[in-house]
């Protein structure tokens, strides 16, 4: 399963998981146009080859294997997948 950014993220945007990621399946990037347009990072699902090299750098544990993913931030799913699609409907 792959992994996800839940929304305690928020606040932080910290770039260690977008440091370590071997894909590139977390964004947006630091040095995009689009960083300071998100409150949080989001994990490209189709991407995410789930090595969970995030999961052990990210300061404030928002990051999950999907299927671990808590109760209380179930919402983070849809959202970090619905980045993706939103960001490929208003791609060029």
């Amino acid at each position: 399963m792959p992994y996800v950014i839940t929304e305690r993220c928020i606040g932080s945007k910290d770039t260690s998981c977008y440091d370590v990621c071997p894909v590139d399946a977390i964004q947006p990037s630091p040095d995009g146009p689009a960083f300071d347009s998100h409150d949080q990072l989001f994990i490209d699902p189709v991407a995410c080859i789930e090595c969970g090299a995030c999961t052990a750098v990210c300061p404030v544990e928002a990051i999950y294997e999907e299927g671990d993913v808590p109760a209380q931030s179930q919402a983070s799913i849809a959202v970090n997948r619905r980045h993706f699609v939103d960001e490929a409907a208003s791609a060029p």
